[in-house]
């Protein structure tokens, strides 16, 4: 433990980060289990809103599907597919509905080819194996060094690689705000727009939004905030 704190001084870096991620899960969990009991008055279920949204925009040719799991809702911009949860599809509360219309708002914004979409959809890949090289060279890196089979300056060399690596993981999640709060905007603007939702709902709608639309800002902060943590180390190491 004393050699991990001597490689990495900075590991309160990672503090700030971690507090906020529960703060919006926790935030996340109270505004959706309030809501999620909360019957829309327009007694839409969340896959009727989607499909209304979808067609109405001329999205008829993407199919709203059921998965399991709970907050497992997406839109998959490869397949061209909304898919939603079972309590989220099947539901008739604000928070369904405002969480159909938000994955709804991604497949708007992929018909408008709207730009922070596009850059999203392309930094995919090269994200998934940036993440797993990180992990994997931090991971290694860290626990070698910490019991003596790797030397410092060793570690040192191969650090850069894990910055690299960790800096396309931030520009992902810099990328994806604006994905997720424009979608959010996209959804409460036509689910008012098509009547889905009254003037006394919006209120309940936007914080559901907004509640999830944290859990992006905390991942930011928390990259932000990882690969400051990865330069002070390496620059730290270079002074020795």
């Amino acid at each position: 433990m004393i050699a991990m704190m001597l490689i990495d001084p900075f590991w309160w870096l990672m503090v700030p980060g971690l507090l906020l991620g529960i703060y919006a899960q926790i935030r996340l969990s109270s505004a959706y289990g309030r809501y999620i009991r909360q019957p829309a008055e327009s007694g839409l279920s969340g896959a009727e809103a989607a499909r209304m949204l979808l067609d109405s925009a001329g999205l008829q040719d993407v199919p709203v599907a059921m998965v399991p799991g709970e907050l497992t809702d997406h839109y998959d911009p490869v397949k061209r597919a909304l898919f939603l949860s079972e309590a989220n599809f099947r539901g008739r509360s604000i928070a369904a509905l405002g969480v159909a219309a938000h994955e709804a708002g991604h497949a708007l914004q992929h018909k408008a080819a709207y730009a922070p979409l596009q850059i999203r959809m392309m930094l995919v890949p090269a994200t998934n194996f940036a993440s797993k090289a990180a992990f994997l060279i931090l991971g290694v890196g860290f626990v070698l060094t910490a019991i003596g089979f790797l030397s410092i300056g060793l570690f040192a060399k191969i650090l850069p690689l894990a910055i690299g690596a960790y800096a396309v993981v931030t520009l992902f999640q810099l990328v994806t705000l604006p994905v997720e709060y424009d979608a959010s905007r996209r959804a409460r603007e036509h689910l008012v727009r098509a009547g889905v939702i009254s003037g006394r709902e919006v209120g309940a709608v936007q914080d559901v939004l907004n509640a999830a639309a944290l859990t992006y800002v905390a991942a930011l902060v928390t990259a932000v905030l990882e690969l400051l943590r990865l330069i002070m180390i390496a620059r730290s190491l270079d002074d020795r």
